[in-house]
């Protein structure tokens, strides 16, 4: 299906925005077309053996890639130089290749590929600790100082591939699991070595954060290996397959004599730097931190704007926002006290909350698939090339719930064969109250993540590959914002001041991320100014500060790209007048495909010029 699916591109030029824009699939094929092409597969095959658990997310690691299947990726010091190294030839090659000979479609391929390489290239010689993340597709929207924190790290991300992304049908796909579990092992003490050079350079996480990761991982090592989710979920894949239970035995005591010493070896190292690290949260406090955030804010945002614009433009949309909730919450009786302090009573209501326990989080987790089942009905008015958006909801693994954000999603294999996962923390459903429930599914399921990362599977193998936080976020953003705009919100008043919420809790973090980063706020200066801006759950916004501590500038990428994609539907619609239509607006954001915000106006301006 795979080689089928490259060929129909080669064919048509590589375009993949024929829905959105029928005269660019009519183009001929451009002389250059078929070298670049098949350079931009060199690549994507390249970045598939640096980082085989892509090829697990993707589910492709078969057939012609079957090697990948028992493979994850070398996160040891040497291994990171060298990828480096390697990027660096790949971008003089691109840089090399005459765009005159190309179609269009090649010529963004080609162009989405060189930002992503030049902007990497710019990481690793401004901030030569942690880890530069453009080109591993599970991570590459949080590049960070931190080569392990709370959030960060084998530890936390690759446990999502074995339980989640391997499945087991035979007894050579067991086989595999067992050597992944090896690799992990691995992957665990290369990054250890890492973690111990960094910190010779004085990147040594913000204390604070030092004792949630080495509390978490303690707690991973603690469990007994049968209880570990990597063992139960294989347990019940072996059963499925019908595979003796002797593989289970062999995982056990792989993670018992190998995986468990090496959280032992990571938690230590972390607690050995634990004396000289500073409470102080933001970047700037660590040598060659001001050029650090820098870069991070321009790869989280893949804009020009500086730390100051952003803070200045989250104040003021925060303040306009509030305005807007003001007048629904108004409307509701709700009038005593600032918005913050009546958005915080309201999120405290108990009629709005879900028990904090199994039962209640149950009744959560139907709740969310039921608002999922309801856009799915309304997104013909949005769209006119649809998708599956093939998904499963499910709470974040309590192991390292402390240490993670509050929902998070990716979507399935290409084939279709796993569906995208959408996690929600559970740690306390009182974070949850029902009307904030409606505008996450929208963001992380459908239309947001799941659905979006389905588009990019029209698209070439490397496309798939290259992701950009500022635009997957602001998608996501750009999709809450549809689903009020389809009625999702008609009969539910209370979920329409909770998608104001949460669009205003993302203009509150580009002031938060600046505030800590570049005008050196402390931790509670920006939890209090956090809390008073958004009314949320302080000790919720309290883990999403942690997160943009060691995820410096990753939180701006939200609001920038829902604030692009915005102005250019705005222009689309002053351009094209009457023959404007939202279905093949969005049709071109989704089928142009995953690009940093300087290329999108590139693709707006065609979709424009197509409907003319």
């Amino acid at each position: 299906m795979l080689t089928t699916r490259r060929e129909l591109l080669a064919g048509a030029g590589a375009v993949g925005m024929a829905a959105a824009v029928p005269a660019l699939a009519q183009a001929p094929a451009a002389p250059g077309d078929a070298q670049a092409i098949a350079y931009l597969d060199t690549i994507a095959e390249e970045l598939l053996t640096d980082f085989p658990e892509s090829a697990a997310g993707l589910g492709i690691d078969k057939a012609a890639r079957i090697a990948l299947h028992s493979q994850l990726g070398d996160r040891s010091q040497e291994a990171n130089r060298k990828r480096a190294a390697r990027a660096g030839e790949r971008l003089a090659r691109l840089k090399a290749i005459d765009r005159t000979r190309l179609s269009h479609g090649v010529a963004l391929d080609l162009d989405v590929c060189q930002t992503a390489h030049e902007l990497a290239a710019e990481g690793w010689r401004t901030m030569p600790v942690g880890d530069v993340a453009i080109f591993n597709s599970n991570n590459s929207y949080r590049s960070t100082p931190y080569v392990v924190s709370q959030n960060t790290g084998a530890y936390v991300e690759l446990p999502d591939t074995l339980e989640n992304h391997h499945d087991v049908a035979n007894a050579a796909d067991a086989d595999a699991y067992l050597s992944r579990i090896a690799a992990y092992a691995r992957a665990l003490d290369g990054e250890t070595g890492r973690l111990t050079a960094d910190q010779a350079q004085g990147a040594i996480l913000p204390g604070f954060l030092n004792d949630i990761a080495v509390r978490q991982l303690h707690g991973m090592r603690d469990q007994p290996s049968e209880q570990w989710g990597l063992i139960e979920t294989f347990k019940t894949k072996v059963a499925k397959a019908g595979l003796p239970g002797s593989y289970v035995d062999k995982a056990a005591a792989i993670v018992r004599q190998q995986v468990a010493p090496a959280l032992d070896r990571q938690a230590a190292a972390l607690a050995a730097a634990r004396a000289k690290a500073r409470d102080v949260p933001g970047i700037w406090a660590r040598p060659g931190g001001e050029a650090y955030y820098t870069w991070l804010v321009k790869a989280g945002t893949t804009t020009n704007a500086t730390p100051d614009e952003l803070h200045r433009l989250g104040v003021e949309q925060n303040a306009a926002l509030n305005a807007q909730i003001d007048t629904l919450l108004k409307a509701q009786g709700i009038t005593k006290g600032s918005v913050g302090e009546r958005l915080t009573a309201l999120s405290k209501r108990p009629d709005l909350l879900f028990s904090n326990d199994d039962a209640g989080r149950a009744k959560l987790l139907a709740y969310l698939n039921g608002r999922i089942a309801d856009i799915r009905t309304r997104l013909p008015r949005a769209f006119a090339t649809m998708v599956k958006g093939n998904l499963v909801i499910k709470r974040v693994p309590p192991a390292i719930q402390d240490g993670m954000p509050d929902g998070y999603a990716g979507p399935g294999a290409i084939d279709g064969s796993t569906p995208g996962v959408y996690f929600i923390n559970l740690k306390d459903t009182a974070n949850w109250p029902r009307y904030s429930l409606p505008t996450l599914c929208y963001h992380e399921g459908i239309p947001g993540h799941i659905w979006q990362g389905e588009y990019s599977y029209k698209l070439p193998l490397i496309r798939s590959l290259l992701a950009f936080n500022a635009y997957s976020e602001g998608w996501a953003l750009y999709s809450e914002q549809l689903g009020d705009e389809l009625g999702a919100y008609a009969d539910d008043p209370l979920g329409k001041i909770g998608y104001l919420q949460s669009i205003n809790f993302r203009a509150c973090r580009l002031v938060v991320d600046s505030g800590i980063h570049a005008k050196r706020w402390g931790f509670d200066q920006a939890l209090d100014w956090f809390s008073q801006g958004t009314g949320q759950p302080r000790e919720q916004l309290r883990a999403e500060l942690n997160r943009y501590c060691s995820w410096p500038g990753q939180a701006c990428g939200y609001k920038m790209g829902h604030n692009e994609m915005n102005r250019l539907r705005t222009k689309a619609q002053s351009s094209l007048g009457a023959k404007y239509d939202l279905r093949r607006f969005d049709d071109a954001i989704v089928l142009g495909g995953n690009m940093p915000l300087t290329m999108l106006e590139r693709v707006v301006d065609r979709y424009i010029g197509g409907q003319g």
